[in-house]
C-alpha cells in the first residue's frame, strides 16, 4: 500500500538486497527483472509495478536529512519504501513500518541459511 515501509536491517552482505531484489521481481512478476543495489545510485524506482517501489540503500549517508533530499518524502506519498540501512537516519515518524532484520546464524553448516526477525513499530530511533 502506499505509504508502506520496510527497514531492512543486518550486517554487510547478509541478504538484504537480495530480499529487496526478490520482493521487486514477485511484485512485478518477472523473475528475471533487472534490479540493481542501489548502494551508488542511493535509490532505485520501480514504477510500472501495480504499486511504485522504491529502493533505498543508506548506507553511504551522511547524515538523516539526506534521505528527504533522494526523495523519502515522494516515496511514502507514492509508493512501498524499501529501506536498507535504516540505521543511518532518525527521529522520522512512519505509521506503516515493518522492521524485517537479518542474520546469519551461528551454526556453518549452512552458510546460506539466514534467520528474519519481524517487528513491526511507527517510528524510527538512533540505535
Amino acid at each position: 500500500m502506499k505509504g508502506d515501509v520496510v527497514f531492512l536491517k543486518g550486517t554487510l552482505g547478509v541478504g538484504k538486497s537480495f530480499f529487496a531484489r526478490s520482493f521487486i521481481r514477485a511484485l512485478a512478476k518477472n523473475p528475471k527483472l533487472e534490479v540493481p543495489s542501489p548502494t551508488f545510485t542511493l535509490v532505485q524506482i520501480y514504477e510500472d509495478l501495480k504499486i511504485p517501489v522504491w529502493h533505498f540503500d543508506l548506507y553511504r549517508l551522511e547524515s538523516s536529512d539526506e534521505v528527504f533530499e533522494i526523495g523519502l518524502d515522494e516515496a511514502l506519498s507514492e509508493g512501498i519504501s524499501l529501506i536498507e540501512w535504516p540505521e543511518r537516519i532518525e527521529g522520522i515518524s512512519l505509521s506503516n513500518l515493518l522492521t524485517l532484520e537479518i542474520s546469519a546464524p551461528k551454526n556453518r553448516d549452512n552458510p546460506s541459511e539466514r534467520l528474519v526477525t519481524l517487528e513491526r513499530n511507527s517510528e524510527v530511533k538512533k540505535t
